[in-house]
């Protein structure tokens, strides 16, 4: 892609999804994530009408005088998008690639976090960590996140969360808003790396899916090649057992998806690719 033809699907993205956060998603992220963070302070001599619920008993016990700890309001957050780069993001049967919506959401959270004056950070993953750009403020930085996402060429084509999560938790010391935007049709289990990870972080799940990897067509004997490992096998449509079998492990991969992040205390949600995501993620704000 050239210099010119990257700057202007970098300028239709970014007239779209600005349009979006500032006069629809703006108001609903700060509702549901400003200032929830708190931050350690000090620690200070008790005084008549403190909570005791936040007495320091350590310090209390060492002074022999009770002591509390003193927490502030963060005012400044930073929002961390881990995107799923793998090969299987670019499949798509209707208007757009999954990795097209992907790249949309991604833009459109990025510039609402702009709009409140927070950081925003991106991790770029497949199996492996593709790219990773440090937490920071302003459009420029919102642009050059963009453009990676649309130009950026993966080294692997397989998926792991779990190597993506244990990252985030190895480089984000501070308490972030984190957004995870994939299928999620993987088979690693990421339940133990997501439930260390929702410990610090405020972490949302965004499935991106298409409507035809949901139910297998009866389309008779066909070369169907997987995304991610490049093997190509012929499949037989025509057999409801397989066309069983296909379903069920989609089920269990989506399944699994809704119920560990639900374990682990992490939102959730689901929007397909000719489907409006600005609804779905409207609708999420306003549940928390």
């Amino acid at each position: 892609m050239d210099t010119k033809e990257l700057l202007k699907k970098v300028r239709k993205i970014e007239i779209k999804t600005r349009r979006l956060s500032d006069h629809i998603f703006s108001g609903e992220y700060h509702t549901s994530f400003k200032g929830r963070g708190m931050t350690f302070s000090e620690v200070r001599q008790y005084q008549y009408g403190d909570d005791i619920r936040a007495i320091d008993w350590n310090v209390t016990a060492r002074y022999n005088e009770a002591h509390v700890k003193v927490f502030e309001e963060e005012r400044e957050l930073t929002m961390m998008l881990m995107v799923d780069i793998s090969g299987s993001e670019s499949f798509g049967t209707k208007n757009q690639l999954k990795s097209e919506i992907v790249t949309e959401i991604a833009a459109t959270m990025a510039f609402s976090a702009t709009q409140n004056n927070d950081k925003i950070g991106l991790i770029l993953f497949t199996d492996e960590i593709e790219l990773y750009i440090p937490p920071k403020k302003g459009k420029p930085h919102v642009l050059r996140i963009i453009r990676e996402l649309i130009e950026f060429k993966p080294k692997s084509n397989k998926t792991d969360i779990s190597q993506a999560l244990k990252f985030l938790s190895g480089t984000q010391k501070k308490k972030a808003i984190v957004f995870m935007i994939s299928d999620f049709i993987t088979d690693d289990d990421y339940e133990k790396t997501l439930k260390i990870a929702g410990k610090k972080h405020d972490i949302t799940g965004v499935r991106v899916y298409d409507v035809r990897e949901e139910k297998m067509t009866n389309i008779g004997l066909v070369a169907m090649q997987d995304a991610e490992t490049g093997k190509t096998q012929w499949i037989n449509t025509n057999s409801k057992s397989v066309r069983f079998e296909y379903e069920k492990y989609y089920n269990e991969k989506v399944n699994y998806f809704k119920d560990i992040f639900s374990k682990c205390g992490s939102g959730t949600v689901s929007t397909r690719v000719d489907e409006s995501y600005v609804t779905k993620l409207l609708g999420y704000f306003k549940s928390r």
